[in-house]
């Protein structure tokens, strides 16, 4: 196990979590995989094995989804929303009661800085229940004037859509399960979560506290297992009502013609290659500042990186030299070590990919400003890196490359900088930096995003929605917005 290598301060609580043999939960009980199997899980900072995995498929995916639907059509649907909300809100108490523990399951798992897992993953899983805990009462009809007055009486029942298949990311592990299973379960759906094989530990534990909190059996079942067989195996049942995915543009488009067969609801979270545009009347330190945590945060793998950064002719070289500054000053290095800025990449796989478009950005003529390379030794670390002299037609400006790795662009004006920044397949986030209020709104109008942030990044709040244009996915997460995806609307229409 890698885990004694690690650091002998290690949350103890975590420590004995990794070591145990793992299990799917279904029914509110926790069992072997049917086949027997499990899988290992790798420390992403040494590339040792961490933890045994059960590696579910299909006979799994069947059980966990009869699971939910006797749950749906039982005590879970009888239950008052105010029930439902109470049980979420006591899931939130629990989760910050250990939260120690959950933020450190998550940097051994995933490997990001055990600081970020304490500020941002926890705690905004901690917010995104207690924000829908509160939604679960506030699920409403209308009541319709129609035509013929004083003849008919009709009015709308919104209604939970039923069962519920969540398959979510590698990169924010505890954060994606709450933005998935928050709103399901506040609007009376039941849930198969399918966590990604890189990074199961922190759903797995969720799934004991689900249990702890008084969930009725069945409400949440939480099946590991891998995307080949697991995952295909949830989004193609035909006794799922809807698959929610948050992943690679490549995967989601696999997701939706699994779905096809029962015709079942589909949202999706897909990939990005968001624009970042600075210009010139910009607070220089603070685009600096902002551009390189937009590219650098979580390694870079992040669906909403500002991971092509344009940058205003007369200030370009100013800013490149600064986040290029910034990317030297970064420490790299295991993510349970404190002193620790950016960690590893998730797994060798994406460590590969990511200098497979190292390699190609260099071969078409790419110049590193800042890193480019792979760091040497154990462990899945590459360098914080800054790429200049790009052209629109490279693979590293073109494709999503899920590292820390951004292009710098410059532009002449507002009109070329538009079409350059619209010229992607994608259209998740973007970002503005200038002090110009009104351009910063026109430009804003203009951009092809599902966010904007102005002289901002990854600013995120269980009230705000999220999500893309284009082939960034369809529906939102959080806010009300969500609540869309989990619930069916039915009109009712008595004469009178």
């Amino acid at each position: 196990m890698g885990i004694a290598s690690i650091a002998p301060e290690i949350n103890s609580a975590a420590a004995q979590f990794v070591q145990k043999k793992g299990k799917i939960l279904i029914n509110n009980q926790w069992s072997d995989a049917a086949s027997g199997k499990t899988f290992p899980t790798y420390d992403p900072a040494t590339g040792e094995v961490l933890a045994q995995i059960a590696e579910g498929d299909k006979a799994d995916i069947d059980r966990a989804v009869s699971a939910a639907r006797k749950a749906f059509n039982g005590p879970w649907r009888k239950m008052s929303p105010s029930e439902r909300g109470k049980l979420i809100w006591k899931l939130a108490d629990l989760l910050e009661k250990n939260q120690e523990e959950f933020a450190t399951l998550e940097t051994l798992d995933n490997g990001k800085p055990l600081t970020i897992s304490k500020a941002a993953d926890v705690p905004l899983a901690i917010d995104n229940f207690r924000y829908f805990a509160g939604w679960a009462t506030k699920i409403e009809g209308n009541t319709l004037n129609i035509s013929s007055p004083g003849k008919y009486f009709a009015y709308t029942l919104r209604e939970p859509v039923g069962v519920v298949g969540q398959i979510i990311p590698w990169n924010f592990p505890l954060l994606m399960a709450a933005w998935k299973l928050a709103p399901a379960l506040a609007t009376g759906c039941c849930v198969v979560l399918k966590p990604a094989e890189q990074t199961s530990l922190t759903a797995l534990r969720l799934g004991e506290l689900f249990v702890e909190a008084g969930f009725p059996e069945g409400v949440v079942n939480v099946v590991t297992g891998f995307g080949e067989t697991a995952g295909a195996a949830l989004a193609a049942h035909d006794d799922v009502d809807k698959v929610a995915f948050t992943g690679s543009t490549e995967v989601g488009k696999l997701i939706l013609k699994a779905a096809a067969g029962n015709l079942k609801k589909v949202s999706l979270e897909l990939g990005g290659k968001s624009p970042n545009l600075v210009f010139s009347d910009a607070d220089i330190d603070a685009a600096v500042k902002g551009s390189a945590g937009a590219i650098f945060f979580n390694q870079g793998q992040v669906c909403c990186a500002g991971s092509r950064l344009f940058v205003e002719k007369g200030i370009f070289d100013r800013v490149v030299e600064g986040v290029s500054a910034q990317a030297k000053k970064i420490r790299v290095g295991p993510g349970i070590d404190p002193k620790t800025h950016m960690g590893p990449l998730v797994s060798k796989e994406q460590l590969d990919r990511v200098c497979g478009y190292l390699e190609s950005g260099a071969k078409e003529g790419a110049r590193a400003a800042a890193g480019g390379k792979k760091i040497e030794g154990k462990g899945y670390f590459v360098e914080p890196t800054v790429l200049v002299d790009t052209k629109p037609h490279m693979k590293v400006v073109q494709e999503e490359i899920f590292g820390p790795v951004v292009t710098a662009i410059p532009f002449d004006n507002v009109e070329d900088v538009m079409v350059e920044a619209n010229n992607s397949v994608y259209g998740l986030a973007s970002g503005i930096w200038t002090k110009d209020v009104s351009r910063a709104h026109r430009v804003a109008e203009k951009l092809q995003a599902g966010t904007v942030w102005i002289n901002c990044w990854n600013v995120f709040d269980a009230s705000l929605p999220f999500g893309g244009y284009k082939q960034s996915g369809w529906g939102r997460e959080m806010g009300h917005d969500v609540l869309e995806l989990y619930t069916q609307k039915k009109a009712v229409v008595t004469a009178i």
